[in-house]
């Protein structure tokens, strides 16, 4: 049996859930969220709980059953909580600012790379290096954060670029030059 899927979701007080044949809403301080379940697994609301099991031990049910337990749980994180990606720009020269509902970078090319946020991401920019992105939807916060990065990866001989928060990047040796001989 899944050891994720096994474990209860505790609903904090301030959470609701609706549940309808095999759609899930849940709404929550920060926002709401709704995701439809594959029928093959069981949500089930017990004493304050969220209880997922599945009726066979077939390999596609042993797939979903922890899969829809994980994403019901990032629904329920997300709606309390929030999740966030916090991304470091390295460079002479990189860097963010905020303007408006824009993240504008200037990152080494010839223009600006722009970036809107939409109504389910928040950007935030407290220092021209570091850029955080906020959200209830742990999918769509990874998304953008990865196609923040995406603009500028990081590089891996002098370091430079867009890269998250605590990521290491491998640097490489660059040219060892011709021996004298």
């Amino acid at each position: 049996m899944s050891r994720i899927g096994r474990k209860p979701i505790v609903i904090p007080d301030s959470v609701e859930i609706k549940m309808e044949d095999t759609n899930i809403h849940v709404k929550g301080p920060k926002g709401e969220l709704s995701y439809t379940y594959s029928p093959l697994v069981e949500v089930k609301l017990e004493d304050g709980q969220l209880l997922v099991s599945r009726s066979s031990d077939a390999k596609e049910y042993r797939s979903l059953h922890g899969l829809t337990r994980t994403l019901i749980n990032n629904m329920v994180v997300g709606v309390t909580d929030g999740f966030r990606k916090e991304l470091e720009i390295q460079g002479v020269g990189y860097r963010a600012i905020k303007q408006e509902t824009d993240l504008v970078m200037t990152l080494g090319y010839s223009h600006q790379v722009i970036m809107s946020e939409n109504e389910d991401i928040s950007i935030e920019v407290p220092t021209p290096t570091r850029i955080i992105i906020s959200g209830i939807d742990k999918q769509k916060v990874g998304q953008f954060a990865a196609e923040v990065r995406s603009k500028r990866p990081p590089e891996p001989y002098k370091g430079k670029g867009i890269r998250y928060a605590g990521e290491v990047v491998i640097r490489k040796e660059g040219k060892a030059g011709r021996a004298a001989g």
